[in-house]
């Protein structure tokens, strides 16, 4: 019996030591993770929600007016046995700039990239571009042509691997950015054997670098006040069309510019200052689809509806194209004679654009009476009529009493 009652407890301490032992090595590995994330590449990935294989969420992409940003998770990228040395840009992986950069302090961490939407950048890193055509609707009708300019690309691993075959997964993330290039101043996960393939598109728009500013000067120095009493009728108003923050890829080229009674740019009551080569006589365009600012001018003029108030007030709008510096020329209107006025179809057949319709503040025109000094004449011609006539009854009144005296003075004699 004691025999037996002593390898029972031999056996009790060993599966005590055992579990002990367990626990310990679980302790160390648990130790060892906790250093591993401070001292090991991708360390705080080990225990993160997002070590996992790729998924189509995992890349973020914002469409800027100079660049296109990528947010990508890293630790499916370290979960998949890469890092962030191995992921370039359109496999682009011999140019430095066109490699990411780890934020190991974003939650959860992220490799981020920048890619220039300028064609000549070298942070473009062999981007596509594609420029598409449509047949422009509503405000954009009189135009056949309304482009859209999609630039896309891919982030893709590079294998370290020096054999012939490999264990590693390929990853690949597809991004695009479609700008509209036509404005008014507006995911699918693929799946195939040993590739995880995410596709994110998203759109922009260089809207917000697009402003209209009225000067009183032709040098375009002097922004234009506009009394409330409004502007004397025939005064010329300069106006300046400015993309600001933009890629220099592209110019400004004003396709028609408008008046209209409302701030709406859709009011059926509208005049339009220019449409391609048809333009309004008083309407003088100074510089138009050759930098990122386009200049025009025009006579304040009053809308016939406003006929019984004393201010007109009317609000400017442009459809505002940008357009490739290369190509610019090809899309501005060819007007062999500044004084013929083509029609709109021919026109909007000759268009293609990046373009928006930007718009000014109320500018008030005051309601133009005639001037008092036409109104002296009339005055000074009645008054002398009336006196004439005064004159003239008092010279028959003196030249009767003088022949009544004389008569009298005959009779008396007698």
């Amino acid at each position: 019996m004691v025999d037996e009652e002593e390898e029972g407890t031999e056996e009790d301490l060993s599966r005590q030591t055992e579990h002990g032992t367990m626990w310990l090595f679980i302790l160390v590995l648990h130790l060892w993770l906790v250093e591993a994330q401070e001292f090991l590449p991708g360390g705080p990935c080990l225990t993160h929600n997002t070590y996992r294989s790729p998924e189509n969420e995992d890349i973020a992409v914002n469409c800027n007016t100079e660049y296109m940003e990528l947010s990508i998770f890293l630790c499916p990228i370290y979960q998949s046995l890469y890092n962030e040395s191995l992921m370039a840009l359109n496999g682009e992986f011999g140019k430095r700039v066109c490699h990411g950069i780890a934020d190991w302090n974003a939650d959860p961490p992220v490799l981020k990239f920048k890619v220039s939407i300028n064609e000549s950048a070298e942070g473009f890193c062999n981007s596509k571009t594609m420029i598409t055509s449509e047949i422009g609707t509503g405000l954009f009708s009189d135009f056949s042509n309304v482009q859209f300019v999609n630039i896309w690309g891919f982030v893709n691993s590079q294998d370290p691997s020096a054999g012939i075959i490999t264990y590693r997964k390929q990853i690949m993330y597809k991004f695009s950015c479609l700008y509209p290039l036509q404005y008014l101043v507006n995911n699918t996960k693929l799946g195939v054997s040993g590739v995880s393939l995410a596709v994110r598109d998203n759109n922009g728009s260089f809207i917000s670098t697009l402003s209209m500013t009225l000067y009183n000067d032709a040098s375009h120095t002097t922004p234009l006040v506009v009394p409330e009493s409004g502007l004397n009728l025939k005064t010329r108003i300069f106006v300046g069309v400015k993309a600001t923050n933009l890629t220099d890829r592209f110019n400004v080229l004003l396709d028609r510019c408008f008046a209209t009674t409302s701030p709406s740019p859709t009011n059926n009551t509208f005049y339009d200052l220019f449409v391609g080569c048809t333009k309004d006589g008083q309407t003088v365009l100074e510089m138009n689809g050759v930098s990122q600012m386009a200049f025009f001018s025009f006579e304040a003029f009053r809308f016939v509806e406003h006929k019984n108030r004393t201010v007109s007030t009317f609000y400017l709008h442009c459809i505002t194209r940008l357009c490739e510096v290369d190509n610019c020329l090809n899309l501005m209107p060819i007007c062999p004679d500044s004084r013929r006025r083509r029609d709109v179809t021919s026109e909007g057949d000759s268009a293609d654009n990046l373009s928006a319709i930007v718009s000014s503040p109320a500018i008030l025109v005051s309601q133009q009476t005639v001037s008092s000094a036409s109104r002296v004449q009339p005055k000074a011609t009645s008054r002398a009529v009336v006196g004439l006539g005064v004159a003239v009854a008092a010279l028959a009144l003196l030249f009767g009493l003088v022949v009544l005296i004389f008569l009298r003075s005959r009779k008396n004699k007698k």
